[in-house]
């Protein structure tokens, strides 16, 4: 039987790494690599499956804001960065026969006509137990309910 799809929300600072640089790169498809905390990378191995659904937030943003939205097109495989010494996700204690991290990629599917801010989000009432919104939420890969994305995708498709 499989899962139902599943709607995630990712974090990346814009300086490193924006919708922009998503949608200039080939097929308009990235690998999401460098997540280094361990319930993250929980979500990418154990839970973010082919098809699921994203919302792409630009977290360093002034202010923060979600940009667009993408699809996961390859399920989670070994971050090959981590073992990488010259890549700023290096991890000594990953290596190919020890992985430690994952990653997945990533199309984009759309960007938002009107980017939504974090203080949009925290107006809307539908959005308030949205993980995003709880104080002290830092995870950079965070489940999103159905009903939020369906939300979030509506601000940012409005004129």
């Amino acid at each position: 039987m499989s899962k139902s799809k599943q709607y995630w929300l990712v974090k990346t600072e814009p300086e490193s790494f924006s919708i922009a640089d998503l949608a200039k790169s080939p097929n308009q498809t990235t690998c999401w690599d460098g997540v280094r905390n361990y319930q993250a990378r929980n979500f990418l191995r154990d839970e973010m499956k082919l098809g699921d659904d994203v919302l792409f937030y630009h977290s360093n943003a002034e202010p923060p804001v979600v940009m667009g939205t993408c699809v996961v097109v390859r399920e989670a495989y070994p971050d090959h960065t981590a073992w990488d010494k010259k890549d700023h996700h290096y991890d000594p204690k990953a290596s190919p026969d020890n992985p430690i991290w994952q990653m997945v990629d990533l199309k984009l599917v759309e960007t938002f006509d009107h980017p939504v801010t974090l203080p949009e989000l925290r107006a809307v009432k539908s959005l308030a137990k949205m993980e995003l919104l709880r104080q002290g939420s830092r995870l950079s890969v965070q489940p999103v309910k159905p009903n939020e994305f369906k939300t979030v995708v509506a601000l940012g498709r409005k004129k």
